[in-house]
């Protein structure tokens, strides 16, 4: 089957203020992910693409600009299943707040069981997550061929939940992964298993560069990235 290029959205503004955007309209790249949106269409430049897939989230179409205007002949498609998760009463909250909610051990050690108030569970993001991807690779199969590659711009807990997917890892343990903003995570799928090809990766190693107060956990909505 066709390989699945995930592009997690370039740094945002909700990014850099420390909030946890959800659907929050009006969140934008800033200055840093417009540098790094910029570079995707070189660093995917050798990489023929059958379709772009995108989050209706504006960081996210934001992101795919430069790739589209490097490849005019690609048009962009909307997908809401991979949007980003809907964190319903915690969307535009600072994430130092939201560290102190009974909530948030939950939401790290036992996710599948966490349920957001006012927004959905992290189990229906994931299955809405994998639903759509599962139907874009039948499609771009068919319509391409099962050589083809796609892309598809989402967000950090949709990518962990795809990886932890395509991995056959638990929920629970999907925390354990990490996607920078505006990294590049591949996945082929075959009939029988998928295999991931790439992880998180940005192109350079300043992500690898020690963070602070990262206190061993993993970050909801995925993190600012290297400094």
């Amino acid at each position: 089957m066709a390989t699945l290029i995930l592009v997690r959205h370039g740094r945002s503004t909700a990014n850099t203020a420390g909030l946890l955007a959800g659907w929050t309209p009006g969140v934008a790249l800033d200055e840093r992910g417009a540098e790094q949106a910029a570079a995707l269409p070189g660093r995917l430049a050798r990489v023929p693409i059958a379709a772009v897939v995108s989050s209706p989230l504006q960081r996210c179409l934001e992101t795919l600009q430069p790739l589209l205007d490097a490849r005019p002949e690609l048009a962009l498609q909307t997908d809401d299943r991979i949007g980003e998760c809907h964190y319903g009463d915690w969307s535009g909250r600072k994430l130092a707040e939201l560290a102190d909610e009974p909530l948030m051990t939950v939401v790290q050690q036992h996710p599948s069981a966490a349920v957001f108030p006012g927004g959905e569970s992290m189990r229906a993001m994931q299955a809405r997550a994998v639903d759509a991807v599962r139907e874009w690779n039948a499609r771009v199969d068919e319509e391409h061929g099962e050589d083809a590659a796609f892309l598809m711009c989402s967000h950090g807990d949709i990518i962990k939940a795809l990886v932890a997917d395509a991995l056959g890892m638990h929920l629970d343990l999907f925390q354990r992964i990490h996607v920078d903003p505006c990294s590049v995570t591949a996945v082929r799928y075959t009939r029988l298993r998928p295999f991931v090809l790439r992880l998180g990766d940005t192109g350079d190693l300043a992500g690898l560069a020690p963070r602070e107060n990262t206190g061993g956990s993993g970050v909801v909505g995925g993190g600012a990235g290297a400094p």
